[in-house]
């Protein structure tokens, strides 16, 4: 996927540029994929204002499904956020450097992001399976799984972790 309004550096040739393709491609599906969590969200409050305010009914799940996709979408687009580098940062002191200094400065950062990230992933994976065994549900007057709510946590995770691979194979750190 070409990033026309954003810059995005080429990924070298071979195997390494291969997954630095591969991982820009995942990347920006799952960002696809966030929106659309997103607007079901949005489509979820709509809902329940109707439903409780226009027809005075109660409701029951609109407000737990709303926090659940709209939490899976900010998780689901961060990968693309780094891709983009769309997140917030403070680079006065990296920007005052050149060079070496400046590449050793994004480099240990990057590395601290992806040391994060991989300790994230591995929590995260592990939340998930324990709330799948233990079936455990949410307690709301809904109740569904909580697995499900879950897995965006650590798929987002795992892909974040991926993308700072990328990103530091591509030599953007």
């Amino acid at each position: 996927m070409e990033h026309s309004h954003i810059h995005v550096a080429a990924a070298p040739k071979g195997i390494v540029g291969g997954y630095i393709r591969l991982m820009d491609r995942l990347s920006s599906a799952t960002a696809y994929l966030a929106a659309m969590l997103f607007v079901a969200g949005v489509a979820a409050i709509c809902h329940m204002v109707v439903v409780r305010y226009a027809l005075g009914m109660s409701t029951s799940w609109q407000t737990e499904f709303t926090v659940f996709s709209v939490t899976a979408a900010m998780l689901l687009g961060a990968p693309y956020v780094l891709l983009t580098g769309g997140h917030v940062a403070v680079t006065v002191l990296p920007d005052s450097l050149s060079g070496l200094p400046r590449r050793l400065m994004r480099l240990t950062a990057s590395l601290a992001g992806l040391a994060f990230c991989a300790a994230l992933t591995y929590a995260s994976w592990l939340y998930v399976f324990e709330a799948w065994h233990g079936g455990w549900t949410t307690g709301s007057v809904w109740n569904p799984p909580l697995w499900p709510a879950l897995l965006p946590m650590a798929l987002g995770a795992t892909l974040l972790t991926l993308q700072y691979i990328a990103e530091i194979l591509r030599g953007e750190c």
